[in-house]
């Protein structure tokens, strides 16, 4: 059951009607009971193991609150006696383990060990519910906000189920209080959550799976492909990387719509940045401000001087690397994102001397774009590392597409030969035209395309809406012999 099957939404079409028809009190009840059957239904023997740590965290959460008013506040920290720092560095260990274990245990025993590797039990969404409950008892121990005594209000907070598995990693004061308030019905959010589906939808059906065609061709059988056509593999898993996760935050924002509560946005049109360190502030939004309020500040930040700033920026990307897989690559993939932050830093002022002798005032439309293709320039390659299966291979697919000059593949009949007909390529190419319209319009106007919509008189309103499920349906990744049996019972 997953957010673009029939049966998901038979789901949240059910959990929708029970929400709204029980008293406002107990609504929240609704959605613990979906969201823990949801999350059982998908993670099998996982579950029990996702029950064990909500109960460490719920414990650890009430423990850490009393610790700290038995400290009186600052008064045992002046006295050098601070018991609840240690507690807390405990309670992050041990919320940790099983995540650091699970993930990088299997690349540790075989790669660096040489042992036998074991069968983990990987609870779904592990990597998003560890990150929310380490944030959630450094905030109690911090005393941002108040440990939660009930464990039923607290399993929802871990286990809300439209964005457990994919993120965003959200807040305890952000999102707890909207899953327990009860929320009325409000047309307006619906039909705004619908808006979001259906978007989130035509990302993951009409770029994402369609430019995987491409990207799985030439990335399992990198061996074979070099220039111009490691480039377009490249690109198209940059967009459909970005357009993927887009699509199933897309998915998890509107269904909370439809409950009335809203998530906090991950993505804010990254391949818009005209810096590295820009995009960052853009792409994967919870897990970056993660990062940076609960490693890069507790660290230090900037206040201890540029040297350890650096240093910092190195350890954020290094466990930025680590939480996103086990494995070389990504270490290297976190590094060199690091590097180039730190890189940017360091040429500031030469930036400027080139975009000024180059005569791209700041703010030009000619020096934004200049600013947006090299953050693009970096970033591509880096995915390709990212995406590769293994780092020596990331790193031989660069070399080949920087040394291999062959431009003649986009004239011919080439690039129809990676599992795109020409008339997928044409819908792919307008596809992520409609994507950056859409993106620029939003980037430069003050009022967003869900707004706009939503103004127009109600009968275009509802054209929009049936063209665009149409339009999915029929030139989606189920081609164009499409079957509406074939649709339906395919698992859409």
């Amino acid at each position: 059951m997953v957010y673009i099957s029939l049966y998901f939404y038979v789901f949240v079409g059910g959990l929708v009607l029970l929400y709204y028809i029980l008293p406002k009190k107990f609504r929240w009840m609704a959605l613990l009971a979906g969201s823990m059957g949801f999350y059982y239904k998908l993670s099998g023997k996982g579950f029990w193991v996702f029950l064990v740590t909500l109960m460490a965290g719920y414990i650890m959460g009430i423990t850490l609150e009393e610790t700290r008013k038995g400290e009186g506040g600052p008064k045992g920290e002046e006295k050098g006696r601070n018991p609840g720092k240690w507690f807390l560095i405990i309670c992050v260990f041990l919320l940790a383990a099983p995540l650091v274990i699970t993930k990088n245990g299997d690349f540790v025993l075989q790669s660096l060990l040489h042992q036998k590797t074991y069968p983990w039990i990987v609870p779904v969404g592990m990597s998003f519910y560890t990150l929310q409950m380490i944030s959630y008892v450094v905030d109690v121990s911090q005393g941002k906000i108040k440990a939660q005594r009930n464990l039923g209000k607290f399993a929802l907070f871990v286990s809300f189920f439209p964005q457990i598995i994919q993120g965003p990693i959200p807040r305890y004061g952000q999102l707890g209080e909207q899953l327990y308030e009860g929320h009325r019905f409000e047309e307006k959010g619906f039909c705004k959550g619908l808006q979001l589906i259906v978007w989130g939808f035509f990302l993951k059906l009409m770029i994402a799976d369609k430019a995987s065609v491409v990207v799985n061709q030439v990335f399992d059988h990198w061996k074979a492909y070099q220039g111009g056509y490691v480039l377009v593999a490249g690109a198209l898993y940059s967009i459909q990387l970005y357009t993927d996760f887009l699509s199933c935050v897309c998915l998890a924002k509107g269904v909370a719509e439809l409950f009335g509560i809203h998530l906090a946005d991950n993505f804010q049109r990254p391949y818009l940045a005209e810096s590295v360190k820009e995009f960052w502030g853009r792409w994967h939004i919870s897990l970056s401000t993660w990062l940076k309020d609960y490693i890069y500040i507790p660290l230090g930040g900037n206040r201890r001087g540029r040297l350890r700033k650096y240093f910092h920026i190195l350890a954020v990307f290094t466990v930025s690397g680590i939480w996103h897989g086990a494995g070389y690559k990504y270490l290297f993939w976190g590094w060199v994102h690091g590097i180039y932050q730190i890189g940017g830093d360091l040429t500031k002022g030469l930036q400027k001397k080139l975009f000024s002798w180059l005569r791209l005032t700041e703010g030009s439309r000619a020096g934004v774009w200049c600013r947006r293709c090299g953050t693009w320039f970096w970033i591509m390659p880096a995915w390709v590392i990212f995406r590769a299966e293994s780092l020596r291979a990331g790193i031989a697919m660069i070399y080949k597409m920087i040394t291999v000059y062959n431009p003649w593949i986009f004239f011919d009949d080439s690039l129809l030969r990676l599992g795109l007909s020409w008339k997928e390529w044409g819908i792919l190419l307008i596809s992520i035209w409609i994507l950056w319209k859409v993106e620029e319009i939003q980037e430069t106007r003050t009022m967003e395309v869900r707004e706009r919509i939503l103004r127009q008189p109600l009968i275009l309103q509802w054209g929009i809406y049936l063209a665009a499920v149409a339009a999915v349906m029929v030139f989606g990744t189920y081609g164009f012999g499409f079957n509406a049996a074939d649709f339906i019972y395919g698992g859409f």
